[in-house]
């Protein structure tokens, strides 16, 4: 999901040109899975980050900046470092940050996503309560709150954060799904229902619209597949589609007790290395999910 929580290149890009300038002066069965691979190369780093890692790295080390300029670099590299999978060289940048420039929300925001990757609750809902705390209007943190609160099994303060969450944005259909997964832990009747209805305000056509459709019962996986070639804007977004599809598929068998068909989904998420996306931070928890409630089944 490309969701404005990941913080996209070209925003981070203008952000470093501008503080340079600042500094003169983020089954069924096996086979039916196998069946949705639409092969695609994992993707690679783009050249121009690692361009701009080398120029952040000088600026670092090179040059006298103000607390809050080295606070808002160290905040940079980190974005970078994650969307590349570098998630401790990440974390430290982010650590580094909050130390400068105690009041940067948008670190806290990652480490709570951190934090919730390791399992760490706690210390999610602590850093995601700090963000709103410093910026009550920021969205994702009730996203991020809520998937921390989902995970934690906590479901009825996670569907509440979705709500509040989905409320600010009712076309968007991530946010709808993202409800729907939610709630659907606790009633998914009612859940189902309530997404079929917010289906209505979504926009035909779009992919969000799509995957949305598919868990209505609306489109099977073959035209689920075929939708994610269409309408592509960029180089990365046919990648970017799958790492989603694969996600959705996963949770969607988990829910139908497939279980071996969802862990290959979510390995299929993991493959596409579009880290900084929502599906592929949380294929791996989901996945470690799946393999304990297979430990766990008797083999016959």
């Amino acid at each position: 999901m490309e969701f404005k929580l990941r913080t996209t290149f070209v925003a981070m890009v203008a952000g470093v040109s501008l503080l340079l300038t600042g500094c003169a002066a983020t089954s069924g069965s096996n086979g039916d899975a196998a069946a949705g691979q639409i092969i695609v190369a994992p993707v690679m780093p783009d050249y121009k980050l690692e361009v701009t890692l080398a120029k952040l790295n000088e600026i670092l080390a090179s040059m006298e900046l103000t607390n809050d300029q080295r606070a808002r670099f160290h905040y940079d590299r980190g974005v970078i470092y994650d969307s590349v999978g570098l998630r401790l060289l990440g974390r430290i940048d982010f650590h580094q940050a909050l130390k400068l420039q105690p009041n940067l929300a948008d670190a806290y925001n990652f480490l709570g996503i951190y934090y919730t990757q390791e399992g760490e609750f706690e210390s999610a809902y602590e850093a995601f309560d700090g963000v709103l705390e410093l910026a009550p209007d920021y969205d994702y943190a009730f996203l991020n709150r809520g998937i921390a609160l989902f995970y934690g099994e906590r479901y009825e303060l996670a569907v509440k954060d979705m709500q509040t969450f989905y409320q600010r944005d009712p076309n968007d259909g991530y946010r709808a799904l993202w409800l729907y997964l939610m709630s659907s832990q606790i009633d998914a009747k009612v859940a189902l229902v309530t997404l079929g209805t917010q289906r209505a305000q979504l926009e035909d056509g779009t992919w969000s619209s799509v995957l949305v459709d598919y868990y209505l019962g609306k489109l099977t996986k073959k035209k689920l597949f075929s939708a994610a070639k269409v309408g592509l804007n960029h180089p990365k977004e046919y990648a970017e589609r799958l790492c989603e599809a694969y996600f959705y598929l996963g949770k969607r068998a988990e829910e139908l007790g497939l279980y071996q068909e969802a862990a290959n989904y979510y390995r299929l998420t993991l493959a596409t290395n579009i880290y900084d996306f929502v599906e592929h931070r949380y294929a791996r928890i989901e996945l470690a999910k799946i393999k304990h409630i297979l430990e766990q089944t008797p083999q016959s």
